[in-house]
């Protein structure tokens, strides 16, 4: 991390429509400008889905510059500085990732792919909601950690921790 300008972390998730954009909304609230958030997909939908929109809405999170991206935005000459690496479904973790410049800490939080649930529009919304609460827990102990005081491999065996535990 550069001093001043906070850790960043992209959250990445096969389509960046739903999960990576949750998780990107929900920690640059949480993050409070001491951690950003940013959110790709290794093949990108084009386009945010519906529901993880209006779910955002709801909560009061902007949604004014979630777009659905390719993780290579953030493999370029330019990009950020990344800090950590998240992927949030199991595909993208099994995927071969770009070399990210400055070797960030890399760790897998899977959460259930609410866009793929079919049925009833209030089950669809309900597993939008499951995987915001999820994200939304998991986040919430990300925020919390002293990220200045830990070593890399702490960093890294917490971050791991997160990711293993329930929401």
């Amino acid at each position: 991390m550069t001093p001043g300008r906070g850790y960043h972390v992209l959250f990445l998730c096969t389509g960046n429509s739903a999960r990576s954009i949750l998780a990107e909304a929900i920690l640059n609230r949480l993050g409070a400008g001491r951690i950003h958030a940013f959110s790709a997909g290794s093949q990108p939908k084009g386009a945010v889905h519906p529901l993880a929109l209006e779910l955002l809405n709801e909560v009061g999170l902007s949604t004014a510059a979630l777009r659905s991206k390719s993780w290579d935005e953030y493999a370029a000459p330019g990009a950020p500085p990344i800090d950590f690496v998240v992927t949030v479904c199991d595909s993208a973790a099994a995927e071969t990732c770009p070399v990210w410049p400055g070797k960030p800490a890399l760790a897998h939080w899977g959460i259930p792919d609410p866009a793929a649930v079919t049925g009833s529009e209030s089950e669809r919304r309900r597993a939008f909601q499951a995987a915001y609460q999820a994200l939304e827990a998991r986040i919430k102990r990300l925020v919390a950690l002293p990220l200045a005081s830990l070593e890399p491999q702490a960093l890294k065996a917490a971050l791991a921790e997160i990711g293993s535990s329930g929401p």
